[in-house]
This record gives structure tokens, C-alpha cells and sequence, in this order.
């Protein structure tokens, strides 16, 4: 079976039964891919595939990765912000599992 270096490839999820997280960390842990595709807030959806949800959530990449123990130069808060102002722009709530408990009490401090 051919192999392809996973430096050499870049990965792009979309949440489908809220399964991103998994397949990211999966890639991540186990073939050593370091690069993902990711929207504000899981923005997005498929032309071709009727339904698809979003694509993963860049703020719910960018802590499921540093919770594993991953090395990204992103700063949570930023990107919560522009996930905020995005939000308030389109009038919608996000799909993000982050932006989901980030007003509770017990939410991760970003």
C-alpha cells in the first residue's frame, strides 16, 4: 500500500454527526497530519452534498488540539472574538461546541 507523509497532507472535515473532532485528532495522533481546514464558528456546507453540515469549527479545532497536547500558534481569545462579531453579523447562532458553553460558568478559559 502506497504511503503519503502526513506533512504532506491537509485535511478538510465537515461536522457531520458531530464527528470532526474526532477524525482531526484521530489524523493528528495516529498518521501525523498537521494541517486542517477549519471555519469561524463551523461555517460553511457543500454544494454537492445536500444537508452537509458545516465545516469544523476553528475554535473547537484549535482546543480539542492544545487540549492533546498540540503545539498551535492560535490565540483562542482572538479567534473567539472574530467568531463573536461574525456571528453578531450574520444574525445566527454558531454550530461551534465551544461557542455553546463559552458564557457558562464552567466553560474553558480561552
Amino acid at each position: 500500500m502506497p504511503h503519503i507523509a502526513g506533512d504532506r497532507v491537509s485535511l478538510h472535515c465537515h461536522d457531520t454527526y458531530g464527528m470532526a473532532i474526532a477524525n482531526v485528532l484521530t489524523a493528528w495522533w495516529d498518521y501525523g497530519i498537521e494541517a486542517f481546514d477549519s471555519s469561524a464558528g463551523g461555517l460553511g456546507g457543500c454544494p454537492y452534498a445536500s444537508g452537509a453540515s458545516g465545516n469544523v469549527a476553528t475554535e473547537d479545532l484549535v482546543f480539542a488540539l492544545k487540549a492533546s497536547g498540540a503545539i498551535v500558534p492560535v490565540d483562542e481569545a482572538k479567534t473567539m472574538a472574530a467568531c463573536r462579531q461574525i456571528n453578531g453579523a450574520l444574525g445566527r447562532p454558531f454550530a461551534s461546541h465551544l461557542s455553546q458553553v463559552e458564557n457558562s460558568p464552567s466553560a474553558p478559559q480561552v
